[in-house]
């Protein structure tokens, strides 16, 4: 794995996991609309890491997230995201 891959993952991790902690206090502020743009504006940014990263190095979820772009399953090439050793 390059540092390339490595590092847009990580980036990938990052917006997720602010998603997630917006998400988690606009469970509790639904009408912050600073937060809701927060969130809208990363998750918009990661989504569109994950599809540059899936067109550079693979899938990252299975069970129909993503559709295979070859004539191949790359989803059973390894390492599988979770394997990545940072």
């Amino acid at each position: 794995m390059d540092a390339n891959q490595v590092a847009l993952i990580k980036r990938i991790m990052e917006l997720d996991f602010a998603c997630i902690d917006l998400n988690l206090y606009l469970d509790t502020h639904p009408d912050d609309q600073k937060a809701l743009r927060d969130y809208n504006y990363y998750s918009q940014q990661s989504r569109s890491l994950k599809a540059q990263y899936e067109q550079l190095y693979g899938p990252l979820m299975s069970f129909g997230e993503t559709p295979s772009q070859c004539n191949r399953f790359k989803w059973v090439d390894d390492p599988w995201p979770w394997e990545i050793q940072y």
